[in-house]
């Protein structure tokens, strides 16, 4: 028996099930890691950087289970669903990055993050590849909607990515975090006040 081309919505809630697990992972860790600067603020040294980025990627974690709704609408293959599990788990690996299981051989989060600055922006370069297949599979009106802004968009966080994989300027990392930060901000203001 050929299967039915229209979409079930029940293949949807399986999957977005599955989806929120990962999501859902990712924001614990996020939490759990600032809130380990409220019960031991001592143990390590808070960095600006590293802050500001763990509230960029708590914004981005939030936007990805929002703007995967679009995927209700979707023909369902079991690719695409290992593609999104796989994008998703993306974003939990970068959680871990920001707050690993110990920092012992490290003397704060500056030191840890600028140590492992080369694996969270290539993570993060992956991330918004990632984000180009997502969106195309949503559709010509979806991609519209987002309008040329989000080309431009990506095409700065990849390039600027690149350029902190090599940098070691704290300058750069804080000036680069904080754009980035209010630039999600912006972002989801103008895109994602409704589900439509």
């Amino acid at each position: 028996m050929t299967p039915s081309p229209s979409v079930d919505p029940a293949i949807f809630a399986h999957v977005r099930t599955a989806i929120s697990i990962i999501v859902g992972l990712s924001i614990g860790r996020l939490l759990t890691g600032l809130a380990r600067f409220v019960q031991h603020p001592g143990q390590h040294k808070v960095y600006g950087v590293h802050l500001v980025w763990t509230f960029f990627m708590l914004l981005q974690v939030i936007y990805f289970w929002w703007w995967e709704f679009h995927l209700s609408a979707v023909q369902w293959t079991f690719p695409l669903y290992c593609f999104v599990v796989l994008y998703a788990s993306l974003f939990f690996f970068m959680c871990t990055l920001l707050f690993p299981d110990a920092m012992n051989e490290y003397k704060g989060f500056a030191d840890y993050f600028m140590s492992r600055r080369k694996w969270f922006f290539g993570f993060l370069i992956v991330a918004f590849l990632m984000d180009i297949v997502d969106t195309l599979s949503k559709g010509e009106a979806y991609l519209a909607l987002l309008g040329p802004e989000y080309w431009l968009r990506i095409a700065l966080y990849i390039a600027l990515s690149v350029i902190a994989i090599r940098s070691t300027s704290p300058r750069f990392h804080m000036t680069f975090a904080v754009g980035a930060l209010v630039a999600e901000i912006g972002w989801a203001v103008s895109l994602y006040d409704t589900l439509q």
